[in-house]
C-alpha cells in the first residue's frame, strides 16, 4: 500500500459512491415535495431518495409516488427516530443524509458531503452550515456559527452546533455499527447520534452551507420542556469518568445546550404567568424545578425572579 494516498483508498475503483437522502414525513405532505425536489436537484449521482411515510394521514404517500425517482417506505407511526431506522435499513448507499420533510438541500450539498468523506475515510461523519427560512420558503437571519476543527466530541458535549440534521452527511457503516438512532431518545436522538459517533470516531467541518432550516409552529425543537429533558438524558450518558480529560470536565459542567432550554422555559413561565396561564406556568416551573441545573448560583438566579412574580400575582389575587 505504499505511496497510496487516502484519497485512492476511499474512492472505489469503479466510480463514486451511492449516497443515500432519507426523508421521514409524518404529516407534512405540504413541504414534501420541496424537500424532494431539492433532492432531487442534487449535482452529485449516483443518489438514491427515499420517503419514509411514518404512519402518515395526509397523502405523504401520494406525493411521494409523483416522483419516478422516489422509493417510499411506509410503516404505521413509530417517532422519528423509528423512522429514520427504517430509511437507514432500506438505504443501500455508502453514505447517507436525513433530510427533515420540512427542509430543502442546497444543490452542492451532496457533492460537498460526498467528496469530504471520500478524502476522510476514518471520519464517521461530516457537517456544514445551514441557512434558516420561513414556513413559505423566503429567507430569514441565520446567525453564523463558528467552526469547528478539533476536540468535536468535547465540543458536543458543551454545546450541540449541529441544529439541524440534513448538514451531516453520515458514513453508513459506521451509523449501523452504534445501532442507529435510539428510538427511547425522542426529541434528541440527532444529538445522541452525533455524541455516540464522535465519541469513537473522527469527525469533519466542512463548514459549506448545504441546507435550508425550515422555521415554523410544528418544528419539533420548538417544544421546550420536552427538548430540555431529553437533552439532559442524552448528555448524562456522556458525564465524565475518573479518566477524563479537563476539556472534557468543563464542557459538561458548562452544557450550554441544558442551559439554553432551561433559559427559554424559564421565558415562556413567565410570559404565561404575565398572560393569567397559570396553570401552564405551574406546569413548567414543575418541570424546570424537578431538572434543576447543576449549578445552584443559576439555580437560585434565574428561579428568583419568576417566584418573586408569582408571588406578586399571588398577592393581587387575595387582595382582590
Amino acid at each position: 500500500m505504499r505511496g497510496v494516498g487516502l484519497a485512492a483508498l476511499a474512492t472505489p475503483m469503479d466510480g463514486r459512491r451511492l449516497v443515500s437522502v432519507v426523508i421521514p414525513c409524518y404529516n407534512q405532505a405540504r413541504f414534501l415535495g420541496a424537500a424532494l425536489e431539492s433532492a432531487l436537484a442534487q449535482t452529485y449521482t449516483p443518489r438514491e431518495i427515499i420517503v419514509v411515510d411514518d404512519g402518515a394521514t395526509d397523502g405523504t404517500a401520494e406525493v411521494a409516488a409523483r416522483y419516478d425517482d422516489v422509493r417510499c417506505v411506509q410503516q404505521r407511526n413509530k417517532g422519528l427516530p423509528a423512522a429514520r431506522n427504517a430509511g437507514l435499513r432500506a438505504s443501500t448507499g455508502d453514505y447517507i443524509v436525513f433530510l427533515d420533510a420540512d427542509d430543502r438541500l442546497l444543490p452542492g450539498a451532496l457533492q460537498v458531503g460526498a467528496d469530504t468523506l471520500d478524502v476522510q475515510p476514518y471520519a464517521a461523519f461530516v457537517v456544514g452550515r445551514h441557512r434558516r427560512i420561513a414556513e413559505d420558503g423566503t429567507p430569514l437571519p441565520t446567525p453564523l456559527r463558528p467552526r469547528v476543527d478539533r476536540d468535536h466530541y468535547v465540543s458536543l458535549i458543551r454545546r450541540c452546533w449541529i441544529p439541524m440534521p440534513a448538514t451531516v452527511m453520515h458514513r453508513r457503516n459506521r451509523l449501523l455499527q452504534i445501532g442507529g438512532f435510539d428510538v427511547g431518545t425522542r426529541f434528541a436522538e440527532d444529538y445522541d447520534v452525533y455524541l455516540r459517533l464522535s465519541r469513537c470516531y473522527p469527525v469533519v467541518d466542512h463548514y459549506v452551507e448545504v441546507a435550508e432550516y425550515r422555521q415554523h409552529d410544528g418544528t419539533q425543537s420548538r417544544n421546550t420542556e420536552r427538548m430540555l429533558v431529553a437533552t439532559l438524558s442524552v448528555l448524562a450518558q456522556h458525564r465524565p469518568g475518573p479518566d477524563a480529560t479537563a476539556a472534557h470536565r468543563a464542557a459538561y459542567r458548562a452544557r450550554d445546550n441544558a442551559v439554553w432550554y432551561y433559559d427559554r422555559l424559564l421565558e415562556a413561565m413567565l410570559e404565561d404567568a404575565r398572560d393569567g396561564r397559570w396553570l401552564r406556568a405551574v406546569q413548567k416551573l414543575y418541570v424546570f424545578a424537578r431538572h434543576l441545573p447543576a449549578h445552584p448560583a443559576y439555580a437560585a438566579w434565574r428561579l428568583a425572579t419568576p417566584l418573586r412574580l408569582a408571588s406578586r400575582r399571588l398577592r393581587g389575587h387575595a387582595g382582590a
